[in-house]
């Protein structure tokens, strides 16, 4: 009897001593060394349902290649180099325990298919983190990588969890973990209908993937959800397209609206307005030239600072140059054309001559960097910012036109030349000064250009045609109309460009302005007066 019983503890222990080495974080570890793939992701997965928090460094090491097995034990370590030597770190305390010649140690391997589990163990291991970036980011791990090991640790992190953001997302990494496991038909339901909820295309491939091991009684539920996440996409993606067009709009707006006071005003064809935009451009890049080199901590002030040094510029070299040139051509448009494009090619040497033909950096201040989530599209602050910007320009325009002595007379020799300057308004000098104002205010859209293109001599010679394109479009001499027209070829571009591509969609929309002007001559908003007249 004593020796049945001495025999039986001895079965028991030699039974019971697997178990205890496989729950061992140690042991596991120590295992990896002799593991082929397939063993590793075993092993990883009970290092991740062991929990320790202490397994973290070493599966992280493991996934950069710094685990390494020593050949004489067998024993495993994270590595670190030492002069010719490689310290050797415990995996569990961190602490260096010595070192050893590169030849006496040996490099796990790792492949992609390992780095992803690891990932996914990290995921799970870093959920009851006390960080809360930490655990919003583990939870994020998991839910692209979902397995079935971490769903009982999962569960675990979701009880404890107070933050509602990291409990919405943990909630999301635990359905996406639950159609990875054997739980019942009930809550796989439950699960494909939460990650119906969270939408975007990593929701469709989570569904995607499982799909095949799913059973076949939740294909129509998981191809319900997947057909209510594309029909969300779909819409969110016009949204995108929309916003891009808006966007685009307000950059036409900004470069057109100059040019829309001078046609409207003076009737003169400007070719040079394109180059009133780069000189606003430049003025932006000395601005923060001066500001880097003498007061940098003014660079997010920079802009504006930049504003009114462009409009003054380029509204001197606008005076200027109706003063020298355009005020001998009035009434002769192709002369005009000619020499305003005479004008544009000396301005564009010049800017060559002086900065030379590289582009040139400007700068975005903090405040118009990153981007943000609108619920299914993604907003850049630099482009929100253009479209409050043109906005604003366009409204304090309008008021100028509207509610200023300067505007009125602009408004008087705009209908009726004739008249205005027999009732004492000086027309020569309201064309100079409309000249000036509509130049500064494509030195403002330079400012506003330059936080989205590059900056190089070429720069107005993108704008200039579609510039005119808006004009004629909305209706000549009316602020308005190039609202509206800058918009709607703006969002009209965006909604082609994807099916037709960019240069076969600019000339569709050129096109179709032909077609429009075919039956409104005077564009969307006619401007009755002089400029019609004449």
């Amino acid at each position: 009897m004593l020796i049945r019983f001495i025999t039986l503890v001895f079965l028991l222990l030699s039974i019971a001593a697997p178990s205890s080495a496989q729950s061992d974080p140690k042991a596991l570890i120590d295992a990896l060394g002799k593991a082929d793939f397939k063993q590793a992701e075993d092993l990883i997965g009970q290092l991740a349902a062991s929990g320790d928090a202490r397994v973290v460094p070493a599966l992280e090491a493991f996934g950069e290649g710094d685990l390494y097995t020593r050949k004489s034990d067998g024993a495993v370590f994270i590595t670190r180099p030492a002069g010719a030597n490689l310290a050797l770190v415990d995996p569990l305390s961190g602490e260096t325990v010595g070192e050893a010649p590169k030849g006496a140690v040996t490099k796990i391997r790792v492949n992609n298919s390992l780095r992803r589990v690891v990932r996914s163990a990290l995921g799970g291991l870093t959920l009851l983190s006390p960080d809360r970036a930490v655990r919003l980011q583990a939870a994020d791990a998991v839910l692209r990588s979902p397995s079935a090991e971490n769903l009982e640790l999962v569960e675990a992190a979701l009880a404890k969890e107070t933050d509602r953001e990291v409990k919405a997302r943990m909630e999301e990494a635990r359905a996406a973990s639950v159609l990875s496991s054997d739980r019942s038909v009930e809550d796989k339901q439950a699960a494909i209908k939460t990650i119906g909820t969270i939408g975007g295309r990593d929701a469709i491939s989570i569904l995607m993937t499982v799909s095949s091991t799913l059973d076949p009684t939740l294909k129509p539920d998981v191809d319900a959800a997947i057909a209510k996440i594309e029909g969300t996409l779909a819409f969110w993606d016009m949204a995108q397209n929309v916003w891009y067009g808006v966007s685009l709009g307000s950059v036409l707006l900004l470069a057109a609206i100059g040019l829309a006071i001078t046609f409207g005003v003076m009737g003169i064809i400007n070719m040079a307005h394109g180059e009133m935009v780069m000189i606003g451009a430049y003025s932006t890049f000395m601005v923060q030239e001066v500001i880097r080199t003498s007061a940098p901590q003014l660079f997010d002030w920079s802009l504006a600072i930049a504003l009114p040094v462009a409009f003054l510029v380029t509204g001197a070299v606008g005076l200027v140059i109706e003063r020298g040139i355009i005020r001998f051509l009035y009434g002769r448009p192709l002369e005009t054309l000619l020499a305003t494009w005479g004008i544009s090619l000396i301005l564009q040497q010049t800017i060559r001559s002086i900065f030379g033909p590289t582009n040139r950096e400007v700068g975005n201040p903090s405040w118009m960097s990153g981007s943000f989530p609108l619920g299914g599209m993604q907003v850049t602050w630099n482009r929100l910012w253009i479209v409050v910007f043109s906005l604003s320009i366009f409204f304090g325009l309008l008021v100028l036109m509207k509610r200023s002595a300067f505007g009125l007379q602009m408004r008087a020799v705009t209908q009726n030349r004739r008249m205005a300057s027999s009732m004492g308004i000086r027309t020569p000098w309201v064309d100079a000064f409309t000249f000036a104002l509509g130049s500064g205010i494509a030195g403002i859209a330079g400012v506003a250009l330059s936080q989205i293109d590059n900056v190089s001599p070429n720069l107005g010679q993108s704008y200039i045609i579609d510039s005119f394109m808006v004009v004629v479009f909305g209706g000549v001499g009316n602020l308005w109309g190039t609202l509206v027209g800058a918009l709607s070829l703006g969002v009209l571009n965006k909604f082609l460009e994807p099916s037709v591509g960019a240069v076969l969609g600019k000339i569709l929309v050129l096109v179709l302005i032909i077609l429009f002007i075919q039956k409104r001559p005077r564009g969307l908003f006619a401007l009755k007066g002089r400029a019609v007249e004449a």
